[in-house]
């Protein structure tokens, strides 16, 4: 959160967001909301320029808990949530949904992982959520990603994992 009030500052960096992934371990440790309210306090960042990215794999043990810590962080002025199941959407109070990489890898060859993908852009967009793919690494993907409707995209094909100080020139560069 740190860095990232410092990036906002920067000129054409104002509307950057992060996002963090969470496990479930991060939910069972049971002080998850006063933490992530605790970093937004002492970085002075918005609520809305973090994302919080939950997994399945958090759900299994203890659903009614993680859904009351996710419905109370969204009280935090319109604090960001992504999710990447679909059997959980209607009883989150999600805003993005993520597309695994597993379905975009082969997105230009696979006839079923496109149908796959495109049916998660148009169910996401039914449900007024964002979708995000990962794991873009080509530029045929990213074009038929943008032609499915998708919103975003991550992953190497835009840059691969880069020291934080490096982010604010990659940014200016990628955006110019």
């Amino acid at each position: 959160c740190c860095p990232a009030t410092a990036w906002a500052r920067e000129p054409g960096l104002s509307d950057l967001v992060v996002a963090v992934n969470l496990s479930a371990v991060h939910f069972k440790r049971g002080n998850l909301e006063q933490s992530v309210i605790a970093a937004l306090e002492e970085s002075c960042l918005a609520p809305d320029r973090l994302e919080l990215e939950l997994t399945e794999s958090m759900l299994i043990s203890d659903t009614d808990s993680v859904l009351a810590t996710v419905k109370r962080l969204k009280q935090l002025d319109d604090f960001g949530t992504g999710y990447s199941s679909l059997s959980y959407l209607k009883r989150f109070e999600v805003d993005k949904l993520k597309i695994d990489q597993s379905f975009v890898r082969d997105l230009a060859t696979d006839a079923d992982d496109a149908a796959i993908v495109r049916a998660i852009i148009q169910m996401a967009g039914s449900l007024g959520l964002t979708t995000i793919a990962e794991g873009v690494e080509t530029e045929t993907a990213l074009a038929l990603l943008r032609g499915f409707g998708c919103d975003e995209a991550q992953g190497y094909f835009f840059a691969r994992p880069m020291p934080a100080a490096q982010l604010p020139d990659f940014c200016r560069r990628f955006a110019g």
